[in-house]
């Protein structure tokens, strides 16, 4: 999964775990409605994410 992302950048362990039980819990999972829950935790996480590094960059400019 690592080669997705941009040069120099890299996921640390505790990211790769973290990558690894949502992947487990997605293939562990039949029912659709925990899977739309889990979708939906995901896609709060990736913005999450998103606004805290734009946040970031912002703070270095």
């Amino acid at each position: 999964m690592q080669s997705d992302l941009p040069p120099g950048v890299e996921l640390s362990i505790g990211q790769q775990f973290e990558i690894e039980r949502f992947t487990r819990a997605i293939d562990a999972t039949a029912d659709p409605e925990q899977l739309r829950h889990l979708a939906k935790q995901l896609l709060q996480a990736w913005h999450t994410q998103k606004a805290a590094t734009q946040w970031v960059t912002s703070q270095q400019a």
